[in-house]
């Protein structure tokens, strides 16, 4: 089939079907672009300011080049502030965390969606509706326990709550779990396999990307939490590094120094990049195959 031109010309009709498609991909191209380029600019600003002088980066107008780039910043950095502690303090509770989390919301989710018990599906409710909280509803009533304890100014009140399940972890858990064939574990339970080896062996290995995807969500919001560290520590060698960054914002005492700043949330956010980057195709798989069945 064909169109006739403007000089009587015959076109064929997939030309302009192509034309379209053509026009609409570079449109729609166009749009993500800029998008990105509106998301990316703080990160750009953050990173030019750690690379200027100390009154550029107080300076307005705003310099939006630094040029020459002062990459002393970081040494400097380095010299005046124990970033390698602060690191250290910060991998030390993400990782404690993060078992933490995967350990006892995996075992709860398996509960949840494989085992038969009286009240099952009200517990669950009861277990979901608690994201419905405020959580500054719980802030005062927690730090009661765990002054109480004698918890308070060490990591435990950061770590010990994430070995009693996080709701939201044990809800996609659960979802994912929902999709995992009954056959696999009834063919486990006829090899002799009871609920715990059956958990360990074959469910587990199977979950793996809905674990991951978990791990990253505890990983992003255990490296950034800033509220709970600066309640709980008071000690400045255990800060961990998103609190120890607000000494570089200036106080009373002393002037702010953005740029120093700035380098210094350049280095926090790069192993959040570079884990995301590494596995963002299990986490999107882990995420999307959860889906809402049950």
């Amino acid at each position: 089939m064909a169109q006739a031109t403007r000089d009587g010309r015959q076109r064929p009709l997939w030309m302009g079907r192509r034309m379209r498609r053509v026009l609409g991909a570079a449109l729609t191209y166009l749009i993500l672009s800029a998008g990105s380029l509106l998301f990316l600019f703080p990160l750009y600003w953050q990173v030019s300011t750690s690379l200027k002088t100390w009154q550029d980066a107080q300076r307005f107008p705003p310099v939006w080049v630094p040029w020459p780039p002062r990459f002393q910043n970081y040494v400097e950095l380095m010299e005046r502030f124990p970033v390698a502690q602060y690191l250290r303090n910060t991998v030390f509770i993400v990782v404690l965390v993060i078992v933490g989390v995967l350990l006892s919301s995996s075992l709860a989710a398996y509960g949840f969606s494989r085992l038969r018990m009286p009240g099952r599906d009200i517990i669950f409710l009861i277990l979901l509706s608690t994201l419905m909280l405020p959580g500054a509803v719980l802030v005062i009533p927690q730090f009661v326990l765990f002054q109480t304890l004698h918890w308070v100014n060490t990591y435990k009140p950061l770590i010990v709550p994430a070995f009693f399940g996080n709701p939201f972890s044990i809800f996609l858990l659960r979802q994912f779990f929902l999709t995992i064939p009954l056959d696999l574990e009834d063919a486990a339970r006829i090899d002799g396999a009871g609920y715990v080896r059956t958990y360990a062996q074959i469910v587990l290995p199977l979950a793996r990307p809905a674990l991951l995807a978990i791990a990253i969500y505890t990983f992003l919001g255990t490296w950034n939490d800033f509220f709970g560290p600066l309640i709980y520590l008071s000690d400045r060698e255990k800060y961990t590094l998103a609190v120890a960054l607000r000494y570089l914002q200036g106080s009373v005492r002393s002037r702010p120094e953005n740029h120093l700043l700035m380098a210094a949330a350049t280095l926090s956010i790069i192993p959040c990049i570079f884990i995301f980057l590494l596995a963002q195709r299990q986490f999107i798989q882990g995420t999307v195959v959860t889906g809402v069945k049950g």
